[in-house]
Parts: C-alpha cells; structure tokens; sequence
C-alpha cells in the first residue's frame, strides 16, 4: 500500500516501505534508543539488533481503515527510563512524518524488545 500525495505539480506515491525508513531515521535521533529490533523474536527470546541499513525491517506500517498505524520494535540501552524513551520515539516519529511527507499518524505503538548496556568511548 502506498500514500498517495497531489500536488499542483502532479501525483506523488511513497510506498510503506519510505514511510518506515524516515520513521526509523526519527527514531534513532531519540536519546536512550540503541537501535531497532527484529519484529520476530528469535526462539530463545533474544532480541536481534539491527543495522543502520535494516531499520525499516523493525517497523511495520499498517493502513487500518483511513487511519495510519506504526508499530516501531525498538531496543533502549540500560540505566534509560524506558516510558520516556517510548514517549520521545512516539512524539519524534509523528512529528517528522507530518512534517516531511505530510502524513498524520493516528498511532505510533511501541515494542521494547530487549534492553543493552551502551559502552561509553
């Protein structure tokens, strides 16, 4: 499925797939966040990190009816307030869609996979 955006100049289409990249992109600017997780837990329960090239992988755009869901599966580093982490990510993401694409957001639904020790260097 993709937005379909008319312009004076003509019919812009960006497909779910753009949509959950940018939606990356925002997240990883949010403090706490260590990156995006796998939205298929592997069998023993651990939470597989993502690469910068793989961050839509942990993103799912669902069009429900005429509204816009993201389900966003996010791995936050140890010793951040994960509600607040949550929050920042949800806020960033609506925030940068509506502002680069034009699209509203109605939900941004967050999925902490697993939490990681960030090393300070």
């Amino acid at each position: 499925m993709t937005l379909d955006v008319s312009t004076n100049y003509g019919q812009v289409e960006v497909s779910n797939e753009v949509i959950a990249t940018i939606a990356g992109v925002a997240a990883m600017d949010c403090y706490g966040l260590v990156g995006m997780a796998s939205r298929s837990q592997l069998k023993d329960g651990i939470a597989e990190l993502l690469g910068r090239e793989n961050w839509s992988k942990g993103i799912e755009v669902k069009n429900v009816e005429d509204d816009m869901e993201i389900d966003m599966y996010i791995v936050v580093g140890y010793g951040t307030k994960i509600s607040e982490v949550a929050h920042n990510v949800q806020s960033k993401v609506k925030y940068t869609l509506d502002q680069m694409v034009g699209l509203k957001v109605n939900r941004v639904n967050i999925y902490v996979q697993g939490v990681r020790l960030v090393s300070e260097e």
